[in-house]
């Protein structure tokens, strides 16, 4: 646990680097109206937009009160932030929680945030695997097939090997299943083909962690197709 505001501050953005975004301290950003002195600026892609989100940090003992809250709002809202979120150790006062009530602003704590957002932008990135499967089923159609075959992104019919094809669908298949939340989800067979050493996958992560691992595969045997592709017909 952080023993100053400093390194609570660096403990908040170093969580949120830990979950795939990225976060940067002691920003100044500019808004409509004035600039504004930020404690911990985030971003994420999600496919292909820009999600912002404005951390404030409050290291103390005492809880936050509702004017605190009134003032991150309205950076939130001044700067075009998709969210802000508050952290704060020492709680806050009813009436805080009354400002934050149906806005894009949440209060809570590094340790509750760690539990909750998590999950939350993971699920944001399961959406970001289907899209990527969307990219790698586009550049797979473009070659004929039997160049698929020569540069090992598909096998002969009825022989073993490498199938872009299968994997894709699997990840289709292993990701709806996710985003409807229906775990645990048992890999069986299809842990071999996603070259995954685990057979079960409960939560958010561990299907990311899958998924992304057999995608990063695909699109880099698509990538080395497309390098022999263009050798070939230049």
């Amino acid at each position: 646990m952080a023993s100053n505001w400093k390194e609570y501050q660096e403990e908040a953005a170093a969580f949120f680097r830990s979950i795939g975004m990225s976060a940067e301290t002691d920003v100044t950003i500019q808004g409509v109206r004035t600039s504004h002195d930020i404690d911990v600026l985030v971003k994420s892609q999600h496919v292909g937009f820009e999600a912002v989100w404005i951390v404030e940090c409050k290291h103390w003992t005492k809880p936050v009160n509702k004017l605190h809250v009134l003032g991150l709002r309205e950076i939130v809202h001044d700067v075009g932030a998709d969210k802000g979120i508050m952290l704060a150790e020492g709680g806050f006062q009813e009436g805080s929680h009354q400002a934050a009530n149906m806005t894009n602003v949440q209060l809570t704590s590094l340790a509750e945030l760690e539990a909750q957002c998590k999950d939350e932008v993971y699920g944001m990135r399961l959406r970001d695997l289907l899209e990527r499967v969307s990219r790698c089923e586009f550049r797979y159609w473009k070659f004929p097939k039997q160049f698929r075959k020569e540069v090992g992104l598909r096998p002969d019919f009825a022989e073993p090997g490498y199938s872009s094809i299968t994997v894709m669908q699997i990840v289709n298949e292993i990701v709806g299943e996710a985003i409807q939340g229906a775990y645990p989800i048992e890999l069986g067979g299809y842990a071999e083909t996603l070259g995954f050493a685990g057979a079960t996958l409960g939560n958010h992560e561990d299907v990311y962690n899958a998924v992304d691992q057999a995608l990063a595969d695909l699109e880099g045997r698509l990538s080395v197709a497309e390098a022999e592709w263009q050798a070939r017909t230049v």
